[in-house]
């Protein structure tokens, strides 16, 4: 799967266990019109790309700073608790506030820790911020165009930001690339492993996925 972007770029179709993909910019391109959707996203980009620019060896005090700074930033911006929610939506209600909790804090570590090891990535790619819309039910759809390469050749991913006002702040709760969300994918995919396994067997997939990765 292709990895792109900092802290929105949850891009691509990562299993349930979430495989979320991080990397750092290296221009921008902001459109001439551009809403206070576009400027929330540029910003975090920005603010992530920055940090995960900062590299430090391996398992050092340095590296942990850099770690939960990015943690921090990426909690900021992405709403992973609304993403998972909406993801789960054909189950949550059946679920205890436990088995809720449960859920949200594994979601979110495995997510946050997906774009913590981005500080060892080095990716080079150019994002345009193409437009700014709301849809239907409201929320702010941010469009942009990720410039990079695939196998020595010029690649463009059409990547989409929904974002929602939470006061005076932003934040996003999906992502789409190339028109598939990551709410829908996720939705798909939970649902299969619930109707075959349960909530259990989520949380089995889920913790497994997060020994793998070392979180």
């Amino acid at each position: 799967m292709l990895r792109v972007l900092s802290v929105l770029l949850m891009t691509a179709i990562a299993s349930p266990v979430v495989a979320a993909p991080v990397a750092t910019a290296t221009t921008t391109k902001a459109p001439a019109t551009a809403g206070p959707g576009t400027a929330a996203v540029k910003q975090a980009n920005e603010t992530i790309s920055a940090l995960l620019k900062q590299k430090a060896p391996a398992g050092s005090k340095e590296e942990k700073e850099l770690a939960a700074k990015v943690t921090s930033s990426v909690r900021g911006f992405l709403d992973i608790d609304q993403l998972g929610k909406r993801a789960m939506v054909d189950n949550w209600d059946k679920l205890t506030k436990a088995q809720q909790e449960q859920f949200q804090q594994l979601l979110r570590a495995l997510i946050e820790d997906n774009y913590v090891r981005g500080l060892r990535a080095n990716l080079s790619y150019e994002v345009e911020y193409v437009g700014e819309s709301q849809d239907k039910d409201g929320n702010t759809i941010v469009q942009t165009k990720v410039k990079t390469q695939r196998k020595g050749r010029p690649y463009t991913i059409a990547i989409d930001y929904v974002l929602v006002k939470e006061g005076s702040t932003m934040r996003a709760f999906d992502v789409r690339t190339d028109g598939v969300g990551l709410v829908e994918n996720y939705r798909a995919m939970f649902n299969k492993i619930m109707a075959k396994d349960g909530f259990d067997g989520l949380i089995a997939k889920m913790k497994k996925k997060q020994a793998a990765s070392g979180s």
